[in-house]
């Protein structure tokens, strides 16, 4: 990306700073789809002309969740995400119940919950929206969603896309590619195609009072699901960050048949997959339970994240636990 703007701001911020500066801790994710050494110097320079800013690059998984840990015990006045939608979950975890609130800066592949908050998903615009957030400080409580004790921002998967986001993982130069959206929606196609036509594992969901078999279940705290570039992506309808629930769908199968109307559904920007034959809709609740019918192993991610292969998957939800600021 050119960088021109990012050096011209990082020249000029400094010329209406606020008289109290709040201390300001980056956590720098190096690896991240869009980051370079460049940009986040830049990047840095520009916070500094009004914050008080400290930056630490992470080293390894779960490096976020520990800084945040103590960032929060050291009272800083605001935690930045600097990566992506993996790098804001390992933020939020750590920050998860403290006064300390988080704001993102979007260095990943799809920075959802950036979005959700408003933050824009160009770099140079959300670094001019963080130095402008320096005089209209609002601090607000949003809630997180919980799966198996670990805590989400926007999504949960216990299936399907879970399955998803672990082949996207198995190719992360292809995360790093211009065109990796149509890499995204491949690795969907080839999952559906290759796993979940023959031989899905199936699950019991035990939710809002109702027992149902299911092939895949999708938990949301918020919405859209996700993002293809700027577009967003619905599944669930009725979420929000500040709800004090959960919303999501359980998928009870998939035929060669339903593939299309379910892609439309989901490729489409004003429709949800709620209401196809296929799908179970869910909102309002305050947990779940999905349970592996015959003990196969299922995929659970957090927020794009692949945790794991699991048998059981317990949702919740923790209203307003997280702070954030945009």
């Amino acid at each position: 990306m050119p960088l021109e703007p990012l050096e011209r701001l990082a020249e000029t911020a400094t010329l209406s700073a606020p008289v109290e500066r709040k201390r300001m801790l980056v956590i720098v994710n190096p690896y991240a789809t869009t980051m370079s050494a460049r940009i986040r110097d830049l990047v840095i320079a520009a916070l500094q002309g009004r914050y008080d800013v400290e930056a630490i690059d992470t080293q390894a998984r779960g490096h976020a969740t520990e800084l945040c840990l103590e960032a929060a015990h050291e009272r800083f006045d605001v935690v930045v995400s600097f990566g992506g939608d993996g790098t804001v979950n390992e933020v939020a975890n750590g920050l998860a119940g403290s006064s300390t609130p988080l704001t993102c800066l979007p260095g990943g592949a799809t920075n959802v919950l950036c979005k959700m908050l408003g933050i824009p998903g160009d770099i140079v615009d959300a670094t001019e929206h963080l130095l402008a957030m320096a005089d209209t400080w609002r601090p607000r409580r949003i809630d997180l969603g919980t799966a198996n004790g670990r805590a989400f921002t926007y999504s949960s998967g216990f299936g399907l896309d879970a399955s998803v986001v672990r082949r996207i993982e198995e190719s992360p130069e292809l995360k790093r590619h211009r065109l990796r959206e149509y890499f995204f929606v491949y690795a969907a196609i080839e999952t559906v195609l290759r796993h979940y036509l023959r031989d899905p594992p199936r699950m019991r969901v035990d939710v809002g009072g109702e027992t149902l078999e299911a092939i895949s279940t999708l938990v949301q705290n918020g919405e859209p699901f996700t993002y293809l570039d700027d577009k967003p992506i619905h599944i669930a309808e009725g979420g929000a960050l500040d709800s004090g629930s959960l919303t999501g769908v359980a998928l009870r199968g998939v035929r060669p048949a339903d593939i299309p109307t379910l892609a439309l559904r989901v490729l489409s920007s004003r429709r949800s997959v709620v209401g196809h034959r296929q799908v179970h809709a869910f909102r309002d609740v305050d947990g779940l339970r999905c349970v592996s019918t015959g003990g196969r192993p299922i995929s659970l991610h957090v927020d794009g994240d692949h945790m794991g292969d699991v048998t059981e998957a317990v949702f919740g939800v923790r209203p307003g636990a997280l702070g954030v600021v945009s």
